[in-house]
């Protein structure tokens, strides 16, 4: 197929064709966004989990040095509830800032999936929109006298590849937002893993009024 006649199949569409092109490659721009952010945050956090995992209670200065270690991840809104929070909060107040504190950063992660999930549903909408403008114009060839049969069959072929085209970008950003939900799942249970490694290793047996004394010096 050479591209005059790809650019004809698009024009017959009536441009439905090209909102679909535009349409890709919206989504592969998300798609990108998205996987190459989420990659890094999942790889980042899982060595983030390990390294408090590996301690059997945590000092002031050890949660500085994690917290100087998450940068940018997720997980450092948890670790900032406790380096910045109030000498007076008890195990059950720190815990439900941290809850506060996840609830507040998980909007940031699904960011912009929304878009990828409205392609997927508009997408077959608009293939089939594109289908039936190039079937007005095929059956419209029989208006015309002396007009061949062929001309309307191939007219009714050149409108089904819109609906194809569109069944196509939908799936291929129905696939991506399954991964990318998934991925997102996978950030939200590494920071309560990391809410609840850390309670565990910087409450119990200590009370936080000792651990600010500790973080102060």
């Amino acid at each position: 197929m050479t591209l005059q006649s790809i650019i004809d199949i698009a024009n017959y569409s009536d441009g439905v064709l090209y909102a679909l092109a535009l349409l890709q490659v919206l989504a592969l721009a998300v798609i990108l966004d998205r996987a190459w952010y989420l990659r890094r945050t999942i790889v980042g956090g899982e060595r983030l989990v390990a390294a408090v995992a590996a301690h059997g209670r945590l000092q002031g200065n050890d949660i500085k040095s994690l917290r100087a270690r998450a940068a940018r991840l997720p997980e450092a809104v948890v670790l900032d509830v406790i380096l910045h929070g109030e000498p007076a909060y008890g195990r059950d107040e720190l815990e439900n800032r941290m809850d506060e504190a996840i609830m507040l950063a998980a909007p940031r992660l699904d960011r912009r999936l929304w878009i990828l999930d409205t392609i997927v549903t508009l997408a077959p909408l608009l293939g089939l929109f594109g289908t039936i403008l190039g079937m007005f114009r095929a059956f419209g060839v029989l208006a015309t006298p002396g007009s061949a049969p062929t001309a309307v069959t191939g007219g009714v072929a050149n409108a089904l590849i819109t609906t194809a085209a569109g069944i196509f970008v939908a799936m291929v950003g129905l696939l991506a937002y399954n991964g990318l939900s998934n991925a997102v799942r996978l950030v939200l249970h590494q920071m309560e893993t990391m809410r609840t490694l850390l309670l565990n290793r910087v409450v119990l047996g200590r009370s936080f009024a000792e651990r600010a004394a500790v973080a102060a010096e």
